[in-house]
């Protein structure tokens, strides 16, 4: 299993660095969430080029504390979980649909953009994990599957670095 680098230091840290009272739910209630409702185009980063989506994502995704990923707040968790979601849904009613109706280099433009918008999805994901093991939950096989798939769509991305990469408008937002 390869995780990134920063995600697998950030989350290394989080485990051995929380404090076993951040772990508890009534903690949770009581922490202010270091994210804000944002429109998918707000942290859509399938625009511009190829090959930096893994950074991309991470600056989209910035505001936890990776020092103690178990201080998030149910807000922060909804948070990821909506980018999760909005990010799929703005895969299969954006990108699907406008890549089969391109070819050639739009639609490889059109799929780079998509592969971006995954890596965005699955980087939420991957810290929504992180924080449910830094909980104490054991989501050790989840974070193995999702990280196997993160890695695949980072290097996708890397190896069509340089290339444009379309962004596509998409109503949704996080909650």
């Amino acid at each position: 299993m390869r995780l990134s680098f920063a995600i697998f230091t950030a989350f290394s840290a989080s485990v051995f660095a929380a404090p076993l009272a951040a772990r508890t739910d009534v903690g949770l209630a009581k922490r202010q969430s270091v994210f804000s409702t944002k429109t998918y185009d707000e942290i859509s980063i399938s625009g511009g080029v190829a090959g930096n989506a893994e950074q991309e994502a991470l600056d989209a995704l910035s505001g936890l504390n990776f020092n103690n990923l178990a201080s998030a707040t149910q807000d922060d968790i909804a948070f990821l979980d909506s980018v999760n979601k909005i990010c799929n849904e703005a895969e299969k009613n954006a990108f699907n649909v406008a890549i089969d109706n391109a070819s050639g280099e739009e639609a490889e433009a059109l799929q780079r953009g998509k592969i971006k918008n995954k890596v965005l999805k699955l980087e939420a994901t991957m810290m929504r994990l992180m924080i449910d093991q830094a909980q104490g939950r054991d989501v050790a096989e989840k974070i193995e599957a999702e990280s196997a798939k993160l890695n695949n769509n980072i290097q996708q991305d890397r190896d069509e670095a340089g290339k444009e990469s379309t962004f596509l408008s998409f109503d949704a937002s996080t909650s």
